[in-house]
This record gives C-alpha cells, structure tokens and sequence, in this order.
C-alpha cells in the first residue's frame, strides 16, 4: 500500500483550502498513492469562529473531496467542521470530523470523540463530542482492501480508543492533526504516536498541520506544529519525520506488518482483566 501525507498550511477560507487539496490529491494520485491523509482541520484552521464555515456532509466541501477521491482513483482523509446541536445555553457548536472518501466516491465520517480541554485551551465550547469509533473496509484496487481505523489528534492521549480499533482489524490508522504548541509538546506528539502505534499493533499515519506563517490569535489555538510521520507497527518512523514546512511525500506500507507485529508483541492476546484498586496495606 502507497499512503501520502500532505502536510499542509490550512488558511481561514474553506474554498481556498479545498482547492489546495484538490491539486495536493492529483499529485499524489500521479505519484501512485492509494490513499492520501490530510490534516485535522483543513477545511479550515483554528483560532476563527468555525460555526460560520461548517457544512454538512452533502454540502459542497464534502461533496469535492468525494469527487475528486472518485476522479483520481484514490481515497481521501481529511478534517472538516460539521454542524452540531446547539449548546445548552444556545450558543452554536460545530462537530469537528473527519471524512474518508474511498476511490468510488463512498463516504465515511468520524466525529472526534475526545475533545483538547487542555493546556489552556477549550474545544469543547464550541465543538460538539462524538461517540463512535470508525473503522473502514477501504478498495485500494481491485482485490486489495485495507482495513482503515480514524482517530483526530488529541485522541491520541487516549489508548483505549487505538485498543479499539485494533480488535476491529484496523491495519492502519489515519491520525489527522493540528497539534498545540508548546514547550514539550513536540516530543509529546513523537512520544504519543510511537505509543500508539505500539499499542494498536497497527501503522499509525499521523498528519500535522505546518505551524501557521504568522501567529494571529497569540497562539492560544492549536495550529499545528508540522513533523507529520507513518509509524510501523513495531513504533518505527517509516521513511523520515516531516520538518515544519508544507510537505507532500508517499510511503510504503507493508500490509503484512499488523499481523506479524500483534503475534510477535501478543499486546492484544495476552491483555488481563485488571480491577481498579484500593489502597492496601502491607503484607504481613
């Protein structure tokens, strides 16, 4: 399987972005990518109001990503902003989902599940949660599937979810990003995706947004800090780490690896029941 990263600089307009998805997934294509994983959030950056830019799932965002997944022949992953209820006191929130278009046109969707209350910053008041896993039985040509499993950047904290999608047979998961900056964070973000990929027993494809070129809400809002990288199931960078500029590479992945790592490992067979415990005394 030939996977391509676009690590890419999302602006504050939905028609520009998706333009630059557009020209980003006929590169790949040309290049022989059988799918192509773009970064939480661009259809549009953080840090603006998201209400206004969000689209349903039938609405013309959405609708060129599946075109265009159908015209080149490959599948497609890429964060958007979806409407969500209101809030309890009427203020709007988005959904903040990812969507994978598969080579036919077909469409998935996964709503982030858990949300970046943290590090001084509260998606949550804007951004409703979602629920569900996601994975996806994805035509990479004809005969040859892979089993696709999609998670959104601070689900990353979060094992139990990467857990998840391995017992359903997720041989790769797509990790879309628009990682906070900070002190620590960049090794938080190389920590995290080796765990992860460890953990899951799966290749982990994990794809940043590049850092903002300028810095215009102070850099309170999660905007990326590049370093965008495939990790092997055995916690391997696959090919090398992204810098912090926009970037468009394509990796091979080797579909045998899930497999062969989850026997090798046993994280996933040999797990044991484990009750949480109360403080205990010494032994006698």
């Amino acid at each position: 399987m030939r996977v391509a990263m676009a690590q890419v600089r999302a602006a504050t307009d939905p028609a520009a972005n998706l333009t630059g998805l557009v020209r980003q997934v006929a590169v790949a294509a040309d290049g022989g990518a059988d799918l192509v994983v773009f970064p939480e959030a661009t259809m549009c950056r953080f840090g603006v109001p998201l209400a206004p830019i969000a689209q349903p799932l039938d609405g013309p965002w959405a609708t060129q990503v599946r075109e265009t997944a159908r015209d080149h022949g490959v599948a497609v992953v890429a964060g958007m902003f979806t409407p969500g209820t209101a809030a309890n006191d009427g203020a709007p929130r988005v959904r903040n989902t990812v969507i994978v278009a598969d080579r036919t046109g077909g469409l998935w969707s996964y709503d982030k599940i858990h949300l970046y209350d943290a590090f001084g910053f509260a998606e949550s008041a804007t951004v409703q949660p979602g629920h569900d896993a996601l994975v996806v039985d994805l035509s990479l040509a004809p005969a040859t599937t892979v089993r696709l499993g999609v998670a959104t950047c601070y689900d990353l904290r979060f094992p139990d979810l990467f857990g998840a999608l391995a017992d359903a047979g997720a041989q790769v998961i797509a990790v879309p990003t628009s990682w906070g900056a900070g002190p620590g964070k960049v090794e938080q973000w190389r920590t995290l995706t080796a765990a992860r990929a460890l953990d899951s027993g799966a290749y982990l494809v994990a794809v940043d947004q590049a850092p903002p070129a300028d810095d215009a809400d102070g850099g309170r809002a999660p905007t990326g800090v590049g370093r965008s990288r495939v990790v092997d199931p055995f916690g391997s960078v696959v090919d090398d780490e992204y810098g912090e500029d926009p970037q468009l590479g394509i990796h091979h992945l080797d579909l045998a690896g899930p497999a062969q790592a989850r026997q090798v490992l046993g994280m996933r067979a040999n797990r044991r029941p484990i009750a949480t415990p109360e403080p205990a005394g010494p032994n006698d």
